[in-house]
């Protein structure tokens, strides 16, 4: 083979990389569309906390979410077999704040705190590699503590709206999340910093609750003594 044919072969496979790249990046500017709609519902819980509203705001994500599992249906079929982590940059932060948006919508509307398993399923796609497409488990943590932000953000909004008792379950619900992280040995550079944020989050929600406690807004066990004045 020739100098010439060679460098001809190099080109054409960076012509169809290219060309592959480009239809992913569409693929997954439409998931980033997606989440935007997602979150910009999501984002009502902070001007309306009462357990009513977030509830239809929740299920109002449905079809968004339906429409999410059809848009990865579409990108998973871009991506060639067993080059997932070639490409994953591509759609690694939407697919984190995916990850963050399922989380917090089991949390509003079950008050716990969602599996890797149930976050795939709601997402469509799979949590093991040898599966094919999936949901990598560094940006299913990195959608937990991303939720952790969040919550701590509604919890003095829900104070401010007058609801005393949910910045004590969120309190609660943060507490028991930063024990289970602590559990883990976090390698991964970005996800650990990320992680140093949570003491934070947890710290911030901790100060509103001691505050109403002191304030005698609620009781030992969390439960309000009277509506804020």
């Amino acid at each position: 083979m020739s100098t010439t044919q060679m460098f001809a072969e190099f080109q054409a496979f960076l012509d169809a990389d290219y060309t592959l790249r480009e239809e992913i990046r569409e693929r997954v500017r439409d998931l980033e569309q997606t989440a935007r709609e997602i979150q910009t519902l999501l984002q009502g819980i902070h001007h309306q906390t009462d357990t009513e509203n977030v509830v239809i705001l929740c299920e109002k994500t449905k079809t968004l979410f339906e429409k999410v599992t059809e848009q990865f249906d579409l990108l998973a079929a871009k991506i060639p077999e067993d080059q997932y982590y070639r490409f994953h940059d591509h759609w690694r932060f939407v697919m984190q704040r995916l990850a963050y948006l399922t989380a917090m919508k089991v949390y509003l509307t079950q008050d716990r705190l969602i599996t890797l398993q149930e976050t795939a399923n709601l997402l469509g796609v799979k949590i093991s590699r040898k599966e094919g497409f999936h949901l990598d488990l560094d940006d299913f943590l990195m959608g937990l503590l991303t939720m952790a932000s969040e919550l701590s953000r509604f919890a003095v909004n829900a104070v401010v709206s007058g609801d005393v008792s949910r910045p004590v379950k969120i309190s609660r619900f943060l507490s028991e999340l930063d024990s289970g992280f602590r559990l883990l040995n976090l390698k991964n550079d970005a996800l650990r910093k990320r992680f140093d944020s949570l003491k934070y989050s947890v710290q911030k929600v901790e100060g509103v609750v001691y505050d109403l406690s002191i304030r005698n807004l609620i009781s030992q066990d969390g439960s309000p003594n009277k509506p804020l004045e």
